[in-house]
């Protein structure tokens, strides 16, 4: 066997990625500082990064929003909900057709969200405001509104049983 032998090891995990080459006891040393180095930052990413569980919130929302092709279908009485509850539901559920493949798209424009609410352009931009302002949902140049993550957050912790407490 020859002694000038290289090794190449291609890691992937994840979004990381990295070519180790050289000796094979060079490189079996850099293998382990990776994970050494990776794992750990991993660890604690995963203890501060908010990732959506979709399959939650799916079950969550049942008998409360239905979604088809067509978009987002609230099965609460309007009455029962604030203006807040039922924009953001409608966005949650533009959010959760987009992921799910049902919608092309995740956002709504203003003009269909006061439709849906059904007040005045005035009502409908003063929360819009307050929503955008608490970055429960964010707004683009094009007037498409779209629920955050944060908004999610929220909406899974401070929204949902107050809802459920309403029509139950």
């Amino acid at each position: 066997m020859s002694e000038d032998r290289e090794v190449t090891v291609q890691i992937k995990f994840g979004e990381l990625e990295q070519t180790l080459k050289g000796k094979p006891e060079e490189v079996w040393i850099l293998i382990n500082r990776f994970f050494a180095k990776t794992f750990p930052a991993i660890k604690i990413l995963k203890e501060i990064t908010f990732t959506t569980d979709l399959e939650k919130i799916v079950e969550d929302l049942k008998g409360i929003i239905e979604i088809s092709k067509e978009g987002p279908y609230i099965l609460i009485p309007k009455n029962k909900l604030t203006d807040k509850e039922f924009l953001i539901l409608n966005l949650l559920g533009m959010h959760i057709g987009y992921k799910l493949g049902i919608l092309d798209r995740n956002y709504l424009l203003r003009e269909e969200l006061r439709e849906m609410l059904g007040k005045s352009a005035k009502i409908l931009s003063t929360r819009l405001g307050e929503l955008c302002r608490d970055r429960l949902v964010s707004k683009n140049e094009r007037d498409e509104y779209r629920i955050t993550d944060f908004g999610i957050r929220y909406f899974q912790t401070q929204v949902l049983q107050k809802i459920k407490t309403k029509v139950s």
